[in-house]
């Protein structure tokens, strides 16, 4: 690779290494709320709005820009209640761990030839790794509340998560074989320099021959936001908000951070993997140019695939736990099982 990682520009440039960590700290900081403003914007209250036939937040900032600010603000300002025979440390500590489970996940992803906070070789494999630690930190929060509903909803959410994530990590799976590669730059890199059927222009993004692998992600992606058809865990008419029914203030407002972040990191993980990530027919993989041209690509393709999680929380109903819990045993599973084997047959042969 011709292409310098973020630590050889760093050194280059002849930053200590504090300096260097403090700034993929700083920018990874910047990038969470950052994510979880614009999304929430964008699909939560003005593309629920249009698509109900209301109009959304019109009257802080223009065009209601500013009214997921000011809900921010509001948080902020509330007591930070806790219940009497709450375990308080853990239901401090729970809120903090599934941020950093969305926190984690944006380490590895490249928005650019250069532009990625750690160019891991496992890289793939740490981010399904470090998305499952969410689930410890909602298992915290119900467990800590000393709330029947806030329980049950901890119990819902860590049977759906563990579930959901089997059918998440096999249907990487097929990406992997194909890409020869855990690390995601290479993964981008296989489908900018792939072709399809001899015909190089576009490369060979990876949606037009993992299509089913694409489809089970996504699924699967839903199931582990416990976004609407898979939001048990959360059930307002069943458990009044589930794991977080006892939570307040700031600490109510990381897990809205987190929920939204993530959506936001899945989308990028998406985009990465089935739709060529950064890189632009044209260009050679390596150009600089890209660092600057990638990350404006990259969140194109990103809002696409986030307005179609989000779009699919807003037109179906919720499904009952036993459909929800068959449906990955006895359907994705076994589809992304058969994958796998049509992806290795293929690989073989061709």
């Amino acid at each position: 690779m011709t292409g310098l990682t973020a630590i050889d520009v760093s050194g280059a440039l002849g930053l200590a290494y504090w300096a260097e960590t403090s700034i993929k700290l700083g920018v990874a900081l910047i990038v969470i709320p950052t994510a979880a403003l614009l999304l929430g914007y964008l699909f939560l209250l003005k593309m629920m709005a249009f698509m109900q036939s209301r109009l959304g937040p019109q009257d802080v900032g223009p065009y209601g820009t500013l009214q997921l600010i000011a809900d921010a603000v509001k948080f902020l300002q509330k007591e930070d209640i806790h219940p009497a025979t709450a375990d308080r440390r853990v239901f401090r500590a729970a809120p903090v761990v599934v941020l950093a489970s969305s926190f984690l996940l944006f380490v590895v992803l490249p928005t650019g030839p250069d532009a990625v906070v750690e160019n891991l070789d496992t890289g793939i494999f740490y981010a399904m790794a470090v998305s499952s630690l969410s689930v410890l930190g909602v298992l915290m929060a119900g467990w800590a509340s000393a709330n029947k509903y806030a329980l049950l909803g901890g119990l819902r959410a860590a049977g759906q998560l563990i579930a959901y994530e089997l059918p998440l990590i096999l249907a990487v799976m097929g990406v992997v074989i194909q890409a020869d590669s855990l690390n995601l730059q290479e993964i981008v890199r296989a489908q900018a320099e792939g072709e399809i059927f001899g015909f190089g222009l576009i490369g060979n993004p990876f949606i037009l021959t993992q299509f089913i692998g694409f489809l089970i992600f996504m699924i699967s992606a839903q199931a582990e936001l416990t976004q609407t058809p898979f939001d048990m865990p959360v059930a307002e008419t069943e458990l009044v908000g589930g794991f977080h029914v006892e939570y307040t203030g700031f600490r109510f407002l990381l897990f809205f951070m987190a929920e939204v972040a993530t959506a936001f990191a899945f989308s990028a993980l998406a985009t990465v993997m089935f739709l060529g990530g950064w890189w632009i027919p044209g260009f050679d993989f390596d150009a600089p140019a890209l660092n600057v041209l990638g990350p404006v690509v990259m969140l194109i393709k990103i809002l696409v695939v986030a307005f179609i999680i989000f779009w699919i929380r807003f037109t179906y109903p919720r499904l009952r736990e036993d459909q929800l819990q068959k449906f990955a045993w006895k359907v994705l599973i076994p589809l992304s099982l058969a994958n796998i084997v049509v992806t290795g047959i293929f690989k073989v042969v061709l």
